[in-house]
């Protein structure tokens, strides 16, 4: 039997599963790290906030906003999709993909879960409900919807005229792009036992790379969806069941030819895009995504240390350690900043050069669960509650 776990970022929900032979002790208590006191050397500014109906509350989501010529598109849990302006955050439209019965109350829940992604004229979102959504960014009106193989948790991913989405039961889904009909689909495998995510994948010269469930990551030809090669980065080992979790649920990071991936207690591995080839690992495990900027690799482990890693060979750089457990969003880059969000509603500013603090502020009670997106010259983050905000520097 396949069981799927709540998943914040950077931490498994243990609470949920107290009590549970997953286990081998009586008291796996992890302990958020106290808030770290920080001498700001600037104030971020608020500004502008809007809600985008009632977010995710408790549930896992990958829902985060979305950028394109001067619109933010944001959504909720419940189907509430929005575009609003970038520059003040006033509405341009609004659509709600609820399903209408007249056997309830209200309408049921849509249960969007992934997205948003926006390119060209559709807005793309995906549900738990199995549906794939393609809204016109001109006024949200359903451009197509089609039904996928399984939960879709992770973000669709555009290019050369294919919507890919990757499910929750390890489907790899191509979708027209203009119609939505389905081009192919490939089988990743799933283990028995797996995290609540699914690694979204990245695009180069015609070729889709993506983590699966089983520690592997894979090279499937876009045109043909053909499987070019498949390479393992995290042996399940270890003496309980989340010991042995092996799954790569970050997005590959694709640089000069090399594929960057990371698996939660596994390794950041790198490969040769061409023949799947390990260049080089190190053993460093996660579920949230990385960045590689300037031959540099920013990441957030899975016990929520910050690090900055060469890229050439995995040395650490430097290493952040004040902020464990405090449930940490994958990381950005703003302004030559590292920004990452906690649980509690907090943003940290981190020096890249360094690892240093540089500015923390409170931004949301309701906490974050999904990373910020860089907007020009703005952050864009979504709390728990569904508040969307913009902040500079």
């Amino acid at each position: 039997m396949q069981l799927r776990k709540l998943l914040v970022p950077g931490l498994i929900s243990l609470t949920l599963l107290s009590g549970c032979s997953l286990f081998s002790g009586e008291e796996d208590v992890v302990k958020m790290s106290p808030l770290p006191t920080v001498e700001n050397q600037f104030e971020p500014e608020k500004t502008w906030s809007t809600s985008v109906g009632s977010g995710i509350g408790d549930f896992y989501s990958n829902l985060h906003p979305a950028w394109q010529d001067g619109n933010v598109y944001a959504a909720d849990r419940r189907g509430t999709v929005k575009a609003v302006n970038a520059d003040d955050g006033k509405e341009v439209w609004s659509v709600d993909l609820s399903e209408k019965t007249n056997f309830y109350s209200s309408n049921l829940p849509a249960l969007l879960s992934g997205g948003v992604t926006v390119e060209g004229a559709h807005v793309y979102v995906g549900s738990e409900k199995a549906q794939v959504y393609a809204l016109n960014t001109s006024d949200g009106s359903i451009a197509w919807q089609s039904k996928a193989a399984g939960e879709v948790l992770s973000r669709p991913v555009v290019s050369d005229g294919l919507v890919l989405v990757h499910t929750s039961n390890g489907q790899l889904q191509a979708f027209d792009e203009a119609d939505g009909a389905v081009k192919w689909t490939v089988n990743l495998d799933m283990p028995a036992l797996s995290l609540r995510g699914e690694s979204a994948p990245a695009v180069a010269f015609g070729a889709a790379i993506v983590g699966g469930d089983n520690g592997r990551v894979s090279a499937v030809l876009m045109k043909q969806g053909q499987l070019i090669w498949q390479q393992r980065i995290s042996q399940a080992t270890g003496a309980t069941e989340i010991d042995r979790l092996s799954d790569v649920d970050t997005t590959p990071v694709i640089v000069n030819g090399v594929v960057y991936a990371l698996a939660y207690n596994g390794n950041l591995t790198a490969l040769d895009l061409r023949s799947g080839q390990v260049m080089w690992k190190r053993e460093l495990g996660s579920v949230n995504d990385f960045i590689v900027d300037a031959n540099r690799i920013f990441l957030v482990d899975q016990n929520d240390r910050v690090v900055a890693l060469n890229a050439d060979g995995g040395v650490t750089l430097w290493t952040q350690s004040d902020l464990l457990h405090r449930n940490l969003t994958s990381p950005v880059l703003y302004n030559g900043y590292l920004v990452v969000a906690d649980s509690e509603g907090y943003m940290h500013w981190i020096n890249a050069d360094d690892g240093r603090f540089v500015a923390q502020q409170k931004v949301d009670s309701s906490g974050f669960q999904t990373e910020p997106v860089v907007a020009s010259d703005k952050l864009l983050i979504q709390a728990k509650d569904g508040t969307l905000y913009a902040i500079k520097r």
